[in-house]
């Protein structure tokens, strides 16, 4: 699991060939840090498939923002640079964050 910040989001994601799963995550949020366990056993399972990363929003708010990320948490996948699919706050389950994760490898 790659731990990103505003200056190496843009080559590790935007600037990447292939897949990348990206854990939009914040300081205090209950929710992500409640996925977050789920997200690094994925990684650990799915890891030689798509490329795992995690972004901690609250150190990168204009960048979250660019991204269109304004609730958390968020699991995105992107695919050569474009954001092709996401889990959103409620939705961000185990559960659909591995049906997503199945979809794309």
């Amino acid at each position: 699991m790659l731990e990103l910040d505003k200056t190496t989001f843009d080559a590790e994601v935007l600037q990447a060939s292939g897949k990348v799963l990206v854990d939009f995550y914040g300081d205090g949020c209950v929710p992500c840090a409640a996925l977050m366990p789920h997200v690094h056993a994925f990684a650990e399972q799915y890891g030689d498939k798509i490329k795992f990363c995690a972004l901690n929003t609250t150190k990168a708010r204009r960048l979250a923002i660019g991204q269109k990320i304004l609730g958390l948490p968020v699991i995105a996948i992107y695919e050569n640079g474009e954001k092709i699919d996401e889990c959103v706050k409620d939705d961000a389950t185990p559960e659909n964050v591995e049906a997503m994760i199945k979809k794309y490898i």
